[in-house]
């Protein structure tokens, strides 16, 4: 991308999360001139981590960068779904490319862990600062720059912050307000968490549910551990109780009671895994994702939810979009602006999939949901998926389009 800079004065940049938005924000703002400093609460970076996917657009991105040889060597290739009932039998499959709207030769599936490895060590060995074990305790942006005290103790003064740091987002909630303004529930709770691969599941998932209910294993390759996920629909608005370990575990072990299939193992492996991850299945919503010199991107200000499968997508575009203009505005409120206009209806496009047809297909909240579901997978048995799933999804995916950029 050859972006004409504007002459400024180096102009300093706080970003608050080191996951995916926010190196890869740094990748690009330390390409342009920025001095860059990202704040990360962890000590280190979070490797592992279950399956993630690049796709549409966010390959542009990667390619870009230099990235794609090493995130298509990474790539996992999940082969198929299969959908069984309670006592394990086989109400039908369909491959994961055509289930989740992918193209098949171009977008990538990769753990988490081996993405977030590759955008640190990218900008690790460049002129950006990296503060882990730390996080933005205050902020206060003065319409000059941005006065930061750190958790640590330590105070900064920076030109621009930009929140990266997740659903939720510590920087969105000192400048917007709380998460409950933002966070739009898609109607479930979810747990994911490894355990052994005891059934010798190879590049596949398998998952069976019940009305509100689903349960699933997932292969990444031949790895010795799976992936448990156990998610179960509730219309409670997502509050700091929902981030509780135990009141979730309590709550999923409650609602799975008496389900068949391999449940009980799962349940049994979610009490004894030391990474279980969990949380609501939602959507964040805002009208503006920038105040004064504040700005969000990646989850931080539109998360998708895992239903749309674009969370990391939305992540590389939007920051990549967002070093662009900031690299040709002197104002940062006229480069968010710019951003914002250019980002949104790609990411409201996406935020949509989570809500389409697909969603009940995966997670049924409703046992005519479930029958629907059968008929699909009836219909792919007889004459393949000709027909089931259009292209829509792929072509969302890769509605904006980085030549017109």
């Amino acid at each position: 991308m050859n972006i004409p800079m504007v002459p400024a004065q180096r102009r300093s940049v706080l970003i608050s999360g080191a996951s995916i938005a926010g190196p890869a924000l740094a990748f690009w703002l330390d390409r342009y001139g920025f001095d860059v400093t990202v704040v990360e609460r962890a000590p280190i970076i979070r490797t592992g981590g279950y399956p993630i996917d690049v796709r549409g657009t966010a390959i542009d991105v990667v390619e870009r960068m230099g990235l794609l040889p090493q995130i298509r060597a990474a790539h996992i290739a999940s082969r198929t779904m299969t959908f069984v009932d309670k006592a394990g039998q086989i109400i039908g499959s369909l491959p994961i490319y055509e289930a989740i709207g992918s193209e098949a030769e171009r977008d990538v599936e990769l753990p988490r862990g081996t993405l977030t490895t590759l955008l640190y060590d990218a900008t690790r060995n460049s002129g950006i600062d990296y503060r882990f074990n730390d996080s933005i305790d205050t902020l206060h942006d003065d319409g000059k720059g941005v006065d930061i005290g750190f958790t640590s103790g330590q105070r900064a003064r920076y030109d621009i912050v930009i929140g990266a740091d997740g659903l939720h987002s510590r920087v969105r909630n000192l400048v917007f307000g709380p998460e409950a303004l933002f966070n739009h529930s898609l109607g479930f709770r979810f747990n994911l968490f490894s355990m052994p691969n005891d059934k010798s599941l190879s590049h596949a998932g398998i998952f069976h549910a019940e009305p509100g209910r689903t349960a699933g294993i997932w292969a990444v390759q031949d790895n010795p551990k799976v992936f448990g996920f156990l998610a179960f629909a509730t219309d409670e608005v997502a509050s700091a109780s929902c981030r509780n370990a135990e009141e979730q575990i309590r709550r999923t072990q409650t609602v799975f009671s008496g389900m068949r299939w391999e449940v009980p193992n799962l349940l049994d492996a979610m009490v004894k895994a030391d990474d279980l991850y969990f949380d609501t299945v939602s959507q964040i919503r805002m009208p503006h994702w920038s105040k004064g010199r504040v700005a969000l991107v990646g989850d931080a200000a539109f998360a998708p939810s895992f239903r749309s499968g674009q969370g990391t997508s939305l992540a590389l575009v939007g920051a990549y979009v967002l070093a662009g203009e900031l690299a040709t505005h002197n104002a940062p409120e006229e480069a968010f602006t710019a951003y914002e206009h250019l980002t949104r209806p790609f990411v409201e496009a996406n935020q949509a999939l989570a809500t389409d047809d697909n969603g009940a297909f995966f997670l049924p909240r409703t046992q005519k949901d479930i029958e629907t579901r059968d008929r699909i997978l009836a219909e792919i048995a007889r004459n393949g998926t000709a027909g089931i799933f259009d292209g829509t999804r792929a072509r969302v995916h890769d509605s904006l389009r980085l030549s017109d950029y």
